[in-house]
């Protein structure tokens, strides 16, 4: 690969989503990591016996993206699978994925961690509780820390607080919420995106073939006029 197909990979992975490029760092570089948002990314729901009933017979007549979601799960795909091959963004992923685990459509997560992910990136709980939940902060840490937000007459956000505070590590902070913003973000793979270099063999290759047509067509024509000649020489000769 030359250097400018090079850069335009770079700059095409350069805009993915944040949960995306954290996807492919650990799995190229193989890494064993508890890390809770590659964790949530990477599992596969498992569809229970009412979820594939409902799947196959439509019963409740959900809209078209729980069938395909339920359908995805069915092959094995994962979260962050799932948000790519249906171009929805990873938060509607997540309402989803609570809608159908309240259902009974898919197994209730053994990691406690995927739930409260789940429904933070939805909207349904706020920083301080997901902290307190994945033990980040403790019950006393978040009740000092809203009676600080509560006194504050700052602009200052919940989590820069807890920063502020000492309760909080500022990378894991700012890497949270890059991943919540990400995580509005639709994205979808495109396969249609050929590089430069494939497409100028693509053209010779086309080339090619336009000039065995051509001969191809020209051996017809001799073919023929040596039939004509053939027979005009058999009947000359009669």
């Amino acid at each position: 690969m030359n250097r400018r197909n090079f850069n335009q990979y770079l700059g095409k992975i350069s805009k993915f989503p944040s949960w995306i490029k954290d996807i492919l760092s650990k799995e190229i570089s193989n890494q064993n990591t508890n890390d809770t948002i590659y964790t949530y990314t990477t599992y596969r729901p498992v569809l229970t016996y009412k979820g594939g009933c409902e799947l196959t017979a439509k019963k409740d007549g959900f809209d078209r993206n729980i069938y395909n979601i339920l359908d995805l799960i069915e092959k094995d795909y994962s979260i962050g699978e799932i948000s790519m091959d249906t171009y929805l963004t990873l938060e509607e992923i997540s309402s989803y994925l609570l809608l159908c685990i309240n259902s009974n459509y898919i197994e209730k997560p053994q990691n406690p961690s995927i739930i409260s992910l789940a429904n933070f990136i939805a909207g349904k709980t706020r920083t301080g509780e997901f902290l307190k939940d994945n033990n980040i902060i403790t019950n006393e840490q978040l009740s000092e820390s809203i009676n600080v937000d509560n006194q504050a007459k700052s602009n200052r956000k919940f989590g820069q607080i807890l920063t502020d505070m000492g309760f909080v590590d500022k990378s894991y902070m700012e890497n949270l919420f890059n991943f919540k913003e990400d995580s509005k973000k639709r994205f979808i793979a495109d396969y249609n995106e050929i590089p430069e270099s494939i497409q100028q063999y693509s053209k010779k290759e086309d080339k090619y073939k336009k000039e065995i047509e051509d001969l191809q067509l020209e051996n017809k024509k001799l073919k023929k006029q040596l039939n004509q000649l053939l027979l005009l020489v058999k009947s000359n000769d009669e």
